[in-house]
């Protein structure tokens, strides 16, 4: 049973930084692509950040370019978003998903391709 679990969230002043962790579980995931969403109030989930399955390639939203980095540890199992210069705009619940697409090589920023999902992590950064 494949399950994701994301941490390291919190409540952060504008212009910090905040490291998110997603560990996967239940099967081997160093072939697919993963990537990280979030969710503000009242508005849709949209794409952050996503990473190949070895990590080699990564694509960003706009709106995160140069401030957040994902990367990956697959002898972990364990996908980062590493959050910098933080904005209010930023504020959201952070989600973590994962690809199992049989031979997606790039990443998609289609929330609708990827097949699991953890259970969502808050980060709140205050002006």
């Amino acid at each position: 049973q494949v399950q994701l679990e994301e941490s390291g969230g919190g409540l952060v002043q504008a212009g910090g930084s905040l490291r998110l962790s997603c560990a996967a579980s239940g099967r081997t995931f160093s072939q697919y692509p993963m990537g990280w969403f979030r969710q503000a109030p009242g508005k849709e989930r949209e794409f952050v950040a996503a990473t190949t399955g070895s990590g080699g390639s990564t694509i960003y939203a706009d709106s995160v370019k140069g401030r957040l980095t994902i990367s990956r540890d697959n002898t972990k199992n364990t996908v980062y978003l590493q959050m910098n210069s933080l904005k209010p705009e930023d504020t959201a619940v952070y989600y973590c998903a994962v690809d199992l697409t049989t031979g997606r090589v790039v990443p998609t920023t289609r929330a609708q391709s990827y097949d699991y999902w953890g259970q969502g992590t808050q980060v709140t950064v205050s002006s």
